[in-house]
């Protein structure tokens, strides 16, 4: 019995990793094209291209273990020139981790913002992801106005939901920090 348990077991761990192997690429696609495009495409405008097809794949640094940190990076062009580009970030909110995809153009101001997840508490923090909230950042730069109005930015934060509008803002300019290091790349390409 331990010999026949032994081969079931090898065979279904063999077929396991070649199926994740094989279904990897589409899975990966499915994966922008259902949860990432959505954002894109509520973040950048007058473009001409798909940005998933054209997007861009940058090492940013390391990770904790030393290993490249890779980026993907959503360029949106206008008659072959990039005009915008859309990329995410995240921060810890209240209920947990908040990814936000930024969308900014080449001067680094702000076009748009759209909170792709978030387990943030429903009638609270979860109000992040409307309008009225995400409208703010629009044109909105690196300067002292991405700030929430209690530390004397122009970003009013949620009624009650202060750790959450942080958040969305720290995700915000964490995404404006790293546009001077890929900016060469990105819109020259």
């Amino acid at each position: 019995m331990v010999v026949v348990l032994t081969v079931i077991c090898g065979a279904s761990g063999l077929t396991l990793s070649f199926v994740k192997q094989v279904t990897e690429e589409p899975r990966e696609y499915s994966y922008l094209k259902f949860v990432k495009e959505p954002s894109i495409k509520a973040v950048l405008s007058g473009y001409d291209n798909d940005p998933i097809k054209d997007r861009i794949i940058l090492t940013i640094g390391k990770d904790e273990k030393g290993q490249p940190l890779e980026k993907q990076f959503f360029p949106a062009k206008q008659g072959g020139k990039v005009i915008a580009v859309a990329f995410d970030a995240s921060a810890v909110g209240y209920g947990g981790p908040i990814s936000v995809m930024v969308g900014v153009d080449n001067q680094g101001v702000v076009d748009a913002i759209s909170i792709m997840s978030h387990s943030e508490t429903p009638g609270l923090g979860a109000r992040a992801v409307e309008p009225s909230f995400t409208g703010q950042f629009k044109g909105l730069n690196l300067s002292g106005a991405l700030n929430l109005t209690r530390n004397g930015g122009k970003v009013e934060a949620i009624s009650g939901a202060t750790v959450s509008s942080g958040a969305v803002v720290r995700a915000v300019r964490e995404a404006l920090d790293l546009l001077p290091k890929i900016q060469q790349e990105v819109f020259s390409s």
